[in-house]
């Protein structure tokens, strides 16, 4: 049994729970409330279930359990994207959330954003609301004029998060239900990808001929449609040059040096090696014996992806081009597919889903819509005359002056019916 307790204006809940008295603020002023919330209590101790009543959960505690949970499942690189879009929405509210680089830190105070906007300050989870987050939602969309797909992915971060906090966090909202599970999705613009056209191939690895590595990372980026980090993490030993016409290439899981890696999709894949990527390869081997990385930087390491996007922009300004790494990739996918490709075996070279593979290449596709386009014959209207068969040569006539030729003589049959 539980019993009803008042103290000012506010109501609390007393009841013992495995011998031990609880004391519980049910958070309402209404009488008729209070007695509704310690009739759920009463049957929750019924049946032996969890008290339905909400709880009030630090954010700072709650977001470094999150987090501490993520690391358990998720790669280090996913956990920092979470990160900091979890630092752009609370604020550097708990030490997960801080900048640890003070160097970094101290630009980020000198150079504040130019549009500033309010942050969802909280002291507890459960004060998070549909009307907030919403207004939050839209005060970045305009102030940071974000593209209607980063604010989605603002919304589904947010989501998870929530969600993760009901099942596994011990957390319980008012109403028992995800606060903002009603937010509707914002209209995402699709568009187009960019890719190189066969002439563009030719301009680009042209521009880099006096950069051996550059050359040769774009040219496997193009001819095999790798991601940037999956080149990135090639070793020797993911080549094998003598399987299949020209060899193979093995995106796999890895562990180096304590740091574990794996495809964007978890999924290890074969990828075979082209005749066009393989005189590229071969030129390279030629001049460069690759140590633990096949693409190494001038001091043996493995590149950062950041910084090799920036040598690529630099080394591409300077030929007044202006494609990247998912430009190549986009390259790889258009072209097998406008070559005749099935979309599931462009889904299986690339890692990607046959859905992905459709959004970006279904429209490259030969036989895709291009015979879709003519109405056929008017039904009400009569088909036009087809031209008459070919009739067979008559036999040829004999002339007056020879003479008819003998005939047999005819039988007649004679009934007798007598």
């Amino acid at each position: 049994m539980a019993s009803l307790l008042k103290r000012g204006k506010k109501f609390y809940a007393q009841y013992y729970l495995n011998g031990e008295q609880k004391r519980v603020n049910l958070n309402t002023t209404s009488l008729q409330i209070a007695k509704e919330k310690i009739r759920q209590i009463e049957s929750a101790l019924f049946r032996q279930d969890d008290i339905p009543l909400t709880t009030k959960t630090p954010l700072p505690e709650i977001i470094e359990k999150y987090l501490f949970f993520r690391r358990a499942r998720c790669s280090e690189n996913n956990v920092q994207k979470q990160i900091t879009y979890f630092r752009s929405i609370f604020g550097p509210v708990c030490e997960s959330l801080k900048i640890k680089n003070p160097k970094i830190a101290r630009k980020a105070v000198k150079r504040p954003a130019a549009q500033k906007y309010d942050l969802l300050e909280l002291g507890a989870l459960e004060q998070l609301s549909a009307e907030r987050v919403s207004l939050f939602l839209a005060t970045i969309s305009k102030q940071k004029a974000l593209s209607p797909k980063t604010v989605n992915h603002y919304r589904q971060i947010l989501i998870t998060f929530c969600n993760w906090a009901m099942k596994e966090g011990g957390v319980r909202f008012p109403g028992g239900k995800n606060p903002l599970a009603d937010i509707s999705r914002y209209n995402e613009v699709k568009s187009d990808i960019s890719y190189l056209k066969h002439q563009d191939i030719a301009k680009q690895l042209d521009a880099l001929a006096g950069n051996l590595l550059l050359q040769t990372m774009v040219a496997t980026y193009i001819y095999s449609g790798l991601r940037r980090e999956e080149a990135l993490w090639l070793m020797p030993s993911d080549f094998d040059f003598t399987e299949g016409h020209y060899g193979t290439i093995r995106i796999r899981n890895k562990e180096f040096d304590g740091k574990r890696w794996k495809p964007k999709t978890s999924i290890n894949r074969t990828v075979p090696i082209s005749s066009d990527l393989r005189r590229y390869l071969d030129k390279y081997l030629e001049k460069v014996t690759p140590g633990t990385w096949f693409f190494s930087t001038p001091e043996g390491c493995r590149w950062d992806p950041d910084n090799f996007s920036a040598l690529l922009r630099a080394a591409n300004k300077e030929k007044k081009l202006s494609w990247t790494c998912l430009d190549y990739r986009h390259t790889f996918g258009t072209l097998l597919a406008s070559n005749g490709e099935s979309l599931f075996k462009v889904a299986k070279l690339m890692g990607n889903s046959i859905l992905i593979c459709e959004k970006h290449y279904a429209t490259a596709l030969p036989e895709s819509l291009h015979a879709s386009v003519e109405f056929g014959d008017d039904p009400q209207q009569p088909a036009p005359p087809h031209p008459a068969p070919p009739q067979p040569p008559a036999p040829p006539q004999p002339s007056a002056a020879e003479p008819p030729a003998e005939t047999r003589p005819r039988l007649k049959l004679v009934v007798n019916n007598r």
